[in-house]
């Protein structure tokens, strides 16, 4: 399975509950690009990015964000899978983010301290969570809920986060619908 199937996957498997879902089944090609979404695949964005990324999954007993290189997957899907305006909520999050690290903090996300990146990070999470609880439908989407789901999916879907992350057979054997779990296991790679 390539990675393009493992995408589609799980899209499928999370009910098409991804942003930008229809397009990772039909082949991500969005025509009409934001016009600064070149800037997405400049190394000290795709760096920008793996920070934010491994803030979100930090390196434990498994790698982090950062060793799936999420950062570039994130710059793909943006520009490929992306409508336009969901590019232009995703762009301009990115700038509200330095911001509100510059307002808490006094210095730009990238000069901070792995925990007032977490401290700024819990306060953009729990932003989100309220504004998706009151948002209407046809509302877009807010841009951390935008960046937490591209890093799980970029990491999920990468060769690290399979194999490492979660459990991994190769060469699966027959199916076992009533496996044991024990509390702490690892989740199974698609």
């Amino acid at each position: 399975m390539n990675r393009r199937e493992a995408v589609g996957s799980v899209a499928l498997l999370l009910g098409g509950s991804i942003l930008g879902a229809e397009f990772f089944i039909s082949g991500c090609k969005s025509t009409n690009n934001a016009d600064n979404v070149a800037d997405l695949f400049k190394p000290e964005t795709v760096l920008f990015f793996n920070e934010i990324g491994e803030t979100i999954l930090p390196e434990t007993k498994t790698p982090g964000a950062k060793a799936a290189n999420v950062g570039e997957f994130m710059g793909v899907m943006v520009r490929d899978c992306y409508t336009p305006k969901d590019q232009k909520i995703f762009l301009d999050g990115l700038k509200k983010l330095d911001i509100a690290a510059n307002k808490k903090f006094g210095s730009g996300f990238m000069d901070l301290k792995p925990a007032d990146r977490t401290t700024l990070f819990n306060g953009l999470d729990n932003e989100q969570k309220e504004y998706t609880k009151t948002k209407k439908k046809d509302d877009p989407d807010h841009y951390f809920r935008m960046i937490k789901e591209l890093t799980l999916l970029g990491y999920f879907t990468s060769e690290v986060g399979c194999t490492q992350a979660l459990r991994y057979l190769p060469v699966p054997g027959k199916y076992d619908g009533d496996y044991a779990y024990k509390p702490g296991d690892k989740a199974w790679a698609l």
